[in-house]
């Protein structure tokens, strides 16, 4: 969302876009949870172990490349066809997860290298895709190990130095004048009333909690 809105209209409703943002990959995360819950069970049924040794559920790559694809092939000629609409659609989400990941660092190519942005897109897909090679070649040592940083650590910390950046180093009267431009009475608004304060204190407070819980859990 920080990446893609950053190219938004200044005249966009910033407040609304983003709950509409917010709303709609809440719904998809929610309904693939209950599509693959019950398929979890349909293959433990099946005899796929799908808990690990200390008892919870089994996720991430084990969940996608091992428990999943046992299910497909168990469903007969339909797991074809299932398994490749599921491949599927997880390639163009790790596709358009690639792009605005890509995006900040081509960007800063471009603005302070003085590259041209399809050099600077050639230069930055061939080193990722080099490292990509690299982790995919040792996948069983690697890919868990970046899950890990990306995720319990990169994540939560860069959302947090995105919280102080907005809540405590921006000037109040720079963010009211940005999102006035595509809310004029936003100052009057319940937003304005909560969220200065919402993203200063409570959203460090629980990112903080994720962090502390992923150090006491990991």
């Amino acid at each position: 969302m920080l990446i893609y809105g950053s190219y938004l209209r200044a005249d966009e409703n910033l407040p609304v876009v983003g709950t509409l943002v917010t709303l709609a990959d809440t719904s998809v995360a929610i309904l693939a949870g209950l599509l693959i819950l019950p398929a979890l069970f349909a293959a433990q049924h099946a005899g796929v172990t799908i808990y690990t040794d200390d008892g919870a559920l089994i996720a991430g790559p084990d969940l996608i490349f091992n428990v999943l694809p046992t299910l497909f092939s168990g469903m007969g000629a339909s797991g074809v066809w299932v398994s490749l609409a599921f491949f599927t659609l997880m390639s163009i989400a790790a596709l358009t997860s690639s792009i605005s990941m890509l995006e900040v660092p081509v960007s800063f190519a471009v603005e302070t290298q003085g590259l041209s942005r399809p050099r600077a897109s050639l230069l930055v897909g061939v080193l990722a895709a080099l490292v990509s090679g690299l982790i995919a070649y040792h996948f069983s040592t690697l890919f868990a190990w970046v899950v890990t940083v990306t995720t319990e650590w990169a994540q939560p910390l860069l959302s947090l130095m995105l919280c102080v950046f907005c809540g405590w180093l921006m000037h109040r009267d720079q963010l009211l004048n940005e999102l006035k431009q595509g809310c004029p009475d936003i100052e009057n608004g319940l937003f304005w009333r909560i969220w200065p304060l919402y993203i200063k204190v409570v959203c460090p407070l629980f990112i903080l909690a994720i962090l502390a819980h992923g150090v006491v859990t990991g």
